[in-house]
């Protein structure tokens, strides 16, 4: 079960940094505002599954994604004023 919640959180980073590009087209600003706690539910299960899984290192991945995600789609909000 470790496992496969491991490769779920690395599949659910690799989502978020998909929404996070396409919010960072003009225009598309405020797919942030769903794409932002998306990510927040990838990071609480990518830190679960680092805790459970003995395969670490696709749970770690899927953890930077999701952060990565909540970073650079709070800094679009706040330069598009959250809404472009």
């Amino acid at each position: 079960m470790g496992l496969l919640l491991s490769i779920f959180s690395l599949v659910w980073g690799i989502l978020a940094i998909i929404g996070m590009a396409v919010g960072i087209i003009p225009c598309f600003g405020s797919l942030n505002y769903l794409n932002i706690p998306f990510a927040v539910l990838g990071l609480l299960f990518s830190i679960l599954a680092i805790v459970l899984s003995s395969k670490k290192e696709l749970a770690f991945a899927g953890c930077i994604l999701c952060a990565v995600a909540i970073l650079i789609g709070g800094i679009r909000l706040v330069l598009g004023f959250g809404v472009f």
